[in-house]
């Protein structure tokens, strides 16, 4: 009897406030071993943003199916995952060059793999990835963002950033210029670890230590908690299309 370790769960909602969701999300097992998820905010109107995210998740997926085998090492993991995100941006662009109406779309990117015993991610915007282990609750990535960056220099705290009135505008974006580069970490994942990636629809309405919590209470359940985590955001004031992966070393 094949016993499966890992877990993949995704679910994205439009949200109580907008038209359509821009947002895009898979997640799959490539074996019971080896675990992938991809989150993606799109931007550039209501048809731009679809296409954008839809594009680029398309293109990853594709590309980390095809290519990815638990005999590679984490510097090819890395490579392969790099090459992926940068596909994707070309495809976006591209498509985006062809088609007057999709001109300037792009997207945000969180690409997930857990395998052998890590979790390797690789980012574009502010989308983001966390991880909850024995350790405690961490974001993973830090937001592509003009408030990250007055953050980072000491300019506004982090509380200020939630409600600064500039908080959504993106400093890279994957799709609107020829070539981007994904920020890449890779950290330990173990048995019980759970790592989730989100759109900011979840993280600008939800707190770090409330999402540690309902981790906590709905860890046996990756897809339940992926629900509960939407239904908190959109229920919290939530103005924005709400996405959430999750993969659990079980």
């Amino acid at each position: 009897m094949m016993v499966i370790i890992m877990k993949a769960d995704c679910s994205t909602d439009i949200g109580p406030v907008r038209a359509s969701n821009q947002d895009t999300c898979e997640c799959g097992l490539f074996s019971p071993n080896s675990a992938w998820g991809i989150v993606c905010d799109g931007m550039g109107g209501a048809n731009g943003g679809n296409v954008a995210s839809a594009v680029a998740v398309e293109k990853i997926r594709e590309i980390i199916i095809s290519e990815f085998n638990e005999n590679m090492s984490k510097e090819n993991i890395r490579a392969m995952m790099l090459n992926a995100v940068n596909r994707a941006n070309d495809a976006v662009h591209q498509l985006s060059l062809e088609k007057e109406e999709l001109f300037g779309m792009g997207t945000t990117v969180v690409l997930m793999i857990a395998t052998k015993g890590l979790l390797h991610v690789v980012h574009v915007g502010d989308s983001r990835a966390y991880l909850r282990n024995e350790e405690g609750f961490c974001q993973l990535t830090m937001d592509h963002s003009y408030v990250q960056d007055l953050v980072n220099l000491g300019q506004i705290t982090q509380m200020e950033a939630r409600v600064h009135p500039k908080r959504n505008i993106i400093t890279k974006v994957l799709g609107v210029h020829e070539e981007v580069q994904g920020d890449y970490c890779q950290v330990n994942f173990s048995p019980g670890d759970i790592a989730i990636a989100c759109s900011d629809g979840l993280s600008n309405y939800m707190e770090d230590d409330l999402i540690a919590e309902y981790i906590d209470r709905y860890r046996s359940n990756g897809s339940l908690l992926a629900r509960q985590l939407i239904q908190y955001a959109a229920g919290n004031g939530g103005a924005d299309n709400i996405t959430v992966a999750v993969i659990r070393n079980d």
